[in-house]
């Protein structure tokens, strides 16, 4: 379970509306077949991912890997796994959906591929999607619910959020010496994974004054994506128009002296510094920072003396992603 939390915590921020999910198949010997995630809503979801490439491991069957949508995956896997699953474990941070939506169930695929047991981390409270414990016990397999529970829970937190009304987030990037100014401080794969997050955003939030000293952009472009609508927090509601932000096709720019806008929006990224990060607390569900192994510039987040949750760690690049809850 372990590994398929890993694993989902690399997507977590790219699935909305979605949940991120993570999943891990063993043989019967225990032997790793595949440790897989939801990537993005509408495509495969992790257990489909997982099984798929489980698949693969146990065929050499390259065809699979040409197969894209989760329906045609499904088809292929129910119509030639030869029962090559029997007796196989599945783990999965997220009790398998049931309904047939943008994708076919997946406890209705992994009690037709004749698993033994499943191992589950978070019950789903989407109503549409839940009770796919039931259909696997149904149909015979045995279900062991709320492994690494709490850890599940915390994968799921934004996602619960969402389902009750909206997911705020603070990102940030930073050197080694708590400093945030002075140009660009992450790798690029660290800023295409922002990327990645503002595509699906709703929102995203910014300072008056980081807009008038950086003139950004802030939009999805390291990976083709939809710009999100933008929200500036400024009591000076004068700006260059110049500025690239103001000029991106088919989004809505606010400048406003306070957060009143966050209620109309679902899915809401903040970006900044100290400055920021004190003036949004209470709007916060989690922070999300990049630190480079770096040191330089001059100012940052030196005077700020809040503790932090680390719900995950990883290294992408020369970076480190943490993505926290504040204390």
């Amino acid at each position: 379970m372990k590994l398929a939390l890993d694993e989902a915590w690399k997507y977590q921020g790219f699935t909305y509306p979605n949940p991120a999910v993570g999943c891990a198949i063993l043989s019967p010997s225990r032997e790793i077949l595949a440790v897989e995630a939801h990537h993005r809503s509408g495509e495969a979801h992790a257990e489909v991912n997982a099984l798929k490439s489980a698949y693969y491991k146990l065929t050499n069957d390259a065809y699979i890997l040409s197969l894209e949508t989760s329906a045609d995956i499904h088809a292929y896997l129910i119509n030639n796994h030869n029962n090559m699953f029997n007796n196989c474990s599945l783990y999965t941070t997220l009790e398998p959906c049931s309904h047939y939506g943008k994708t076919p169930s997946c406890a209705s695929l992994i009690s037709e591929l004749s698993f033994k047991d499943v191992y589950v981390g978070s019950y789903d409270t989407n109503k549409k999607a839940q009770n796919g414990n039931t259909i696997l016990q149904k149909n015979g397999v045995k279900v062991v619910s709320e492994i690494l529970h709490n850890e599940c829970e915390n994968l799921l937190f934004p996602f619960k959020k969402f389902l009750e009304g909206r997911f705020v987030f603070f990102k940030w990037a930073q050197r080694l010496n708590a400093t945030t100014d002075d140009g660009i401080i992450s790798s690029h794969e660290s800023r295409v994974d922002v990327h990645k997050m503002r595509d699906v955003c709703d929102l995203l939030v910014i300072g008056g004054n980081s807009v008038r000293v950086d003139r950004p952009t802030l939009d999805a472009r390291l990976v083709d994506g939809k710009a999100p609508d933008i929200l500036i927090i400024s009591r000076d509601k004068e700006f260059d128009r110049n500025i690239p932000l103001f000029n991106v096709k088919n989004r809505k720019v606010f400048v406003e002296d306070n957060f009143s806008k966050l209620s109309e929006y679902k899915n809401i990224m903040i970006e900044g510094t100290s400055k920021m990060y004190e003036l949004s607390r209470e709007y916060v569900d989690l922070y999300l920072c990049y630190l480079a192994p770096t040191f330089g510039g001059s100012s940052g987040f030196d005077n700020i003396n809040d503790k932090f949750d680390i719900l995950n760690v990883r290294q992408a690049d020369e970076d480190i992603i943490m993505w926290m809850k504040r204390i």
